[in-house]
């Protein structure tokens, strides 16, 4: 991640920087400590809010993290893609979430983030209202997402899980754009 990008996200989320959060983040699942004892299989993400919902994206996946700025819009995208934007030579469309999750426009401000994700071949911005934190849990404590009837939101994520007395909600990427309306084919 960028220093600009890094120095944007603790000024924007009022968190440390994401390379002091990641302090003891190199504990890998499956990695023997230096006991020689191997650990839980563990999954880290990055955890931020949508109003007072909580999602995570998982970190392996996560390129940057960057305060909101103005997009590009391109005719003929579905509602939630809300134009492109040019990061350094490379067009990355970005995703409004909140809208993608069915609760309407993101009225965005320059106090919103954008965390660029890596999905296949492909970076794309997800549009959040601020990071809250790197979240690390044993990969046991994910629980499935209840499906209950035709309920297209939680087709966009892989598990919930509890950190913290808090339910995050953990997102799904390669389905969060295969929605089959052909949107985001960059």
């Amino acid at each position: 991640m960028s220093e600009i990008a890094v120095q944007a996200t603790s000024q924007l989320s009022g968190q440390p920087p994401l390379s002091e959060m990641a302090e003891g983040a190199d504990r890998i699942a499956g990695a023997p400590d230096a006991s020689g004892r191997t650990h839980v299989s563990r999954t880290e993400f990055i955890s931020f809010a949508i109003g007072n919902d909580q999602y995570g994206v998982d970190i392996m996946a996560v390129r940057e993290i960057k305060g909101w700025s103005d997009v590009t819009h391109l005719p003929k995208q579905p509602e939630y893609v809300r134009g492109v934007l040019n990061l350094r030579g490379s067009i990355v469309p970005i995703v409004d979430l909140r809208c993608r999750f069915g609760q309407g426009l993101t009225e965005t401000t320059p106090l919103h983030i954008v965390i660029i994700v890596q999905i296949g071949g492909r970076q794309v911005g997800l549009i959040g209202d601020r990071v809250l934190d790197i979240v690390s849990v044993d990969a046991a404590q994910i629980q499935k997402v209840p499906r209950t009837g035709h309920g297209e939101q939680t087709d966009f994520l892989s598990g919930l899980v509890t950190h913290d007395n808090v339910m995050i909600a953990l997102i799904d990427l390669p389905n969060l754009l295969s929605a089959g309306d052909g949107a985001v084919e960059h």
